[in-house]
């Protein structure tokens, strides 16, 4: 059974905040499946874009591990809050989360997997 998406982005957050981090939900989507989509902001003000992994990712041995994709980084966010509200007129139950990893790697909190 896969952990439901409220409680995937509770663990979430508390990891970020163990770290040093902070993070705060964004726009809060379906409780129990909604697609998570991660805003990571850096110190020096880059930004990168994190979303759901393509279902290829994900290895049969384990299906309930979430995996994400890198869907962009740069400097602009307004490109990415662009990106965001495609994102959330396609799929109202989405979540969006924003997270300053502070020392931690975003990589370290979260399972990145290459396109």
């Amino acid at each position: 059974m896969r952990v439901t998406t409220d409680l995937w982005v509770s663990a979430l957050l508390r990891r970020v905040f163990g770290a040093g981090g902070f993070a705060a939900v964004v726009k809060r989507g379906a409780t129990e499946a909604g697609a998570v989509f991660l805003l990571a902001r850096g110190r020096m003000g880059e930004v990168a874009l994190f979303g759901p992994a393509p279902q290829t990712s994900y290895d049969s041995a384990k299906p309930d591990d979430r995996f994400f994709s890198l869907l962009g980084a740069g400097d602009d966010a307004t490109v990415f809050d662009a990106r965001l509200e495609r994102e959330k007129r396609f799929d109202p139950d989405i979540w969006v989360v924003e997270i300053e990893a502070g020392a931690v790697p975003v990589e370290e909190l979260i399972s990145v997997k290459s396109l």
